[in-house]
């Protein structure tokens, strides 16, 4: 498909460094079935579209949160299934959120140990000075 003349798109450089990720990761996300095949310029060099890059950049949130690869693998499945797919990928992203919310959790729990000692090094400092 030659999408150069249709729409504004980009190299797999320009997409890759659009949303954080490296030339190789982009690639790989396309092996994994995470994105969908990507146009084509008229010389077979890989386009990104505005589109395309939305995806990645969802993609990259996900995975940023820490859902799974195969979750992802399985909410691009749906997605490509189009809208009778719509309960399933709200119920995978629900699932999602509650261990996303569940970390956040853990991680305030963390933070109030990492507080307690930075208080209590900052306490000694002062009291030896």
């Amino acid at each position: 498909m030659d999408i150069s003349t249709r729409e504004m798109s980009l190299t797999v450089g320009e997409a890759a460094e659009r949303v954080g990720l490296t030339t190789y990761t982009l690639r790989w996300y396309e092996q994994e079935g995470l994105v969908a095949p990507v146009g084509r310029d008229s010389a077979g060099r890989r386009r990104y579209t505005e589109g395309d890059v939305n995806w990645l950049f969802l993609l990259t949130r996900l995975r940023r949160t820490g859902m799974p690869v195969r979750d992802m693998r399985r909410y691009a499945e749906l997605a490509r299934q189009g809208d009778r797919t719509l309960g399933a990928r709200r119920a995978l992203f629900e699932a999602h959120r509650a261990r996303v919310l569940a970390r956040m959790a853990e991680l305030e729990e963390d933070l109030k140990v990492l507080d307690y000692k930075i208080d209590a090094y900052r306490r000694a400092e002062e009291e030896s000075a």
